[in-house]
C-alpha cells in the first residue's frame, strides 16, 4: 500500500486527535446515535488533554456530512484546531477509536482502508470494450475502446461468397482484439490498477488475453460470467471479481513473506530484511525501508519509541533521539512512528493478516518478530575496505 495520501500528516508537529468513527444510519434514530457518539468523542478527547480548538474541529467534522458519504465510517485526524485529514473507510471499525497522542494513530487506518488491490475490469466483445476500475471508492468508469464495427458476423453457410467473407470477419475480430489489448494496457498503467479481470465470451477474452504484454498478462484473469451487454451483470460476476482480488492480495503477501524469510539476518553481506523494533527503527532512520511489514496483532506495535519533529528522528532510547538533533524527544507508539517515517520516504506498507505466513506458506515462513519487520532498500554501496 502506498502512503502518499498521508502526506498532510507528516509535517505537522502535533499532538494529534485521531478518531475512527463507525457509520451511522441515515434516519432519525441514526442521527440521534451519531449525536451521542460525537459527544462521547469530544468528552474523551477533553479527558485525554486535547485543546479546546482541536476538540471543536473534530466535533464539527463528525457532525457534518451525510452518513451516505461515509457508508463504512471515517477516520479524522486533527491538530492545532484543524482537521488535517478526513478519510473514508472501506470497512467499518469494530469499535470506535478515540485518542490524543504525539502522532496520528495510523495502523487502524491501513486495516480499515484495506489493502485490497485495485482491479481493472474489461468488458469485451467483438467490436470493443468498456473499462471499469474497482477500488475502495467503488466502481468507476475508466473509458472504452471501439474497433471496427463491420464485418463482425459470419455469413450464412449457403452463401457462395461465405469463405471470403469469413476471412474478413476473422480479420476484424483479430484487429479489434489487438486494439482492445492496446487500450486495456494503457488504461491499466494510467489507472494504477493492480490486476485485470476480462469479462466476455471465451474466444474474445482469450484473443485479448494473448495480445497483452507479459507484465499485464501475468496479473490478468478471466471470468465466464457476465458480458459487455447491458443487464449482463450477475452475483457470480461480482464473486469472481472479488475472488480475483483476494487471490492477488494473497499472492502479494506470499511473495513479501518469501522475500522476508529469505532475506533476514542470514548469509554473508548486508541483510535484505530485518525484524523487531530496534532493527526496523534503525532502517527507518537510514531511509532503507522498501516495504514496512505490520502484523496488526503484534505485541510490539504499541512499544514506546522516541521521536522528534522530523520523521527520521526516531529511536528506541531517548538519549539516541537527542543525539539525532531533537532536544526534547517525546514518546510515541512504534507503529505510528514507523508509519510516519515510511510515508515520508515513499516506502510501501503491507499489512500481514493474522496467521498469514502459516496459511500462505504452510509453515515455511513466519511473520516478523513482535509484528514489525521490513524489506530493505540500499541507498548507497558499502565503503570499500582499505
Amino acid at each position: 500500500m502506498q502512503l502518499a495520501f498521508l502526506e498532510p500528516l507528516i509535517g505537522r508537529p502535533g499532538p494529534w486527535a485521531t478518531v475512527y468513527a463507525a457509520p451511522a444510519d441515515n434516519d432519525e434514530a441514526g442521527t440521534k446515535r451519531r449525536e451521542l457518539a460525537v459527544r462521547d468523542v469530544s468528552r474523551t478527547l477533553v479527558e485525554d488533554g486535547a485543546d479546546a480548538a482541536t476538540v471543536r474541529a473534530v466535533h464539527d467534522a463528525l457532525s457534518s456530512g451525510s452518513p451516505a458519504d461515509y457508508p463504512s465510517g471515517r477516520a479524522v485526524f486533527a491538530t492545532e484546531g484543524e482537521v488535517v485529514l478526513s478519510h473514508r473507510l472501506s470497512r467499518p471499525p469494530q469499535r470506535q477509536i478515540v485518542c490524543w497522542a504525539t502522532l496520528p494513530r495510523l495502523t487502524p487506518l491501513l486495516e480499515l482502508s484495506g489493502q485490497d488491490p485495485v482491479c481493472l475490469v474489461a468488458y469485451v466483445d467483438r467490436t470493443g470494450a468498456d473499462f471499469e476500475v474497482r477500488g475502495a471508492a467503488g466502481p468507476e468508469d475508466a473509458g472504452q475502446v471501439e474497433g471496427r464495427q463491420w464485418p463482425v458476423h459470419r455469413a450464412a453457410t449457403g452463401d457462395l461468397s461465405a469463405p471470403h467473407f469469413q476471412v474478413r470477419v476473422e480479420n476484424t475480430w483479430e484487429h479489434n482484439a489487438g486494439e482492445i489489448a492496446e487500450a486495456l494496457t494503457g488504461t491499466f498503467l494510467d489507472s494504477g490498477a493492480d490486476l485485470v479481470v476480462l469479462v466476455g465470451d471465451p474466444r474474445e477474452r482469450r484473443a485479448v488475453h494473448d495480445r497483452l504484454p507479459d507484465a499485464v498478462r501475468d496479473v490478468t484473469s478471466e471470468t465466464e460470467h457476465g458480458g459487455r451487454a447491458q443487464g449482463s451483470e450477475s452475483p457470480a460476476l461480482e464473486q469472481d471479481i472479488a475472488r480475483a482480488a483476494r487471490d492477488h492480495a494473497r499472492r502479494g503477501v506470499a511473495r513479501a513473506l518469501d522475500r522476508f524469510h529469505a532475506g533476514r539476518g542470514g548469509g554473508e553481506g548486508r541483510p535484505e530484511a530485518v525484524e523487531g523494533v530496534p532493527a526496523v527503527v534503525e532502517a527507518a532512520r537510514e531511509h532503507q525501508i522498501d516495504t514496512l511489514l505490520i502484523c496488526p496483532d503484534g505485541p510490539d506495535l504499541g512499544r514506546d519509541t522516541w521521536v522528534g519533529a522530523e520523521p527520521d528522528q526516531l529511536a528506541v532510547r531517548r538519549t539516541e533521539a537527542r543525539a539525532l538533533g531533537e532536544r526534547e524527544p517525546v514518546a510515541a507508539r512504534a507503529d505510528d512512528a514507523l508509519l510516519r517515517s515510511a510515508a515520508a520516504t515513499s516506502a510501501d506498507v503491507l499489512i500481514v493478516p493474522a496467521n498469514a505466513a502459516e496459511a500462505v506458506r504452510q509453515g515455511t515462513a513466519d511473520s516478523p518478530a513482535g509484528g514489525l519487520g521490513a524489506l530493505l532498500r540500499w541507498t548507497h554501496e558499502p565503503a570499500a575496505s582499505a
